[in-house]
């Protein structure tokens, strides 16, 4: 399967296996045809996963990762792109329903914008919260001060 779709888009998708599990790493213009091929024509009907990881020292900061699954082939696959900081991608809510979290958890920790997402917020930290706590630039002991001393009345969250 992912030697097709090598074939067919040739250097814009790097197959690649790890602990006999295949990946494939694809160019960010990519990413929306090549999840709904997976999806329509390939029967990844599970979206499992959708994480980021920040790699702060590189131009392409953020590598986006879903995790796939077909029930028909019960094979699990693994996408994964770069991103610069500030750069938006398609909602893939559209293809799979789970991603709509998934994708709110990614905005809410990363800061990573998904265009035509049905409700773009925060999922676990407060509307008014400051940075995305899963950059490795953010603080280990960073908080948002301003908003535990309005919102919880204390000095600090800490």
């Amino acid at each position: 399967m992912i030697a097709k779709l090598k074939r067919m888009y040739g250097s814009g998708i790097e197959p690649l296996t790890y602990a006999g599990q295949n990946y494939m790493i694809v160019d960010r213009s990519l990413i929306p045809e090549i999840l709904q091929v997976l999806h329509h024509q390939e029967q990844f009907d599970y979206c499992v996963d959708l994480t980021a990881v920040h790699y702060p020292q590189r131009d392409k900061q953020f590598d986006l990762v879903w995790v796939l699954y077909s029930f028909a082939r019960n094979q699990r696959i693994r996408v994964k792109t770069q991103i610069a900081d500030g750069v938006s991608l398609p909602s893939s809510v559209t293809i799979w329903p789970t991603a709509n979290w998934l994708e709110r958890e990614v905005y809410d920790m990363f800061g990573i914008k998904f265009d035509g997402h049905p409700d773009l917020r925060r999922i676990l930290l407060p509307e008014g919260w400051k940075g995305h706590p899963l950059r490795k630039d953010y603080g280990i002991l960073q908080q948002d001060n301003q908003w535990v001393q309005i919102n919880l009345g204390i000095e600090s969250g800490q």
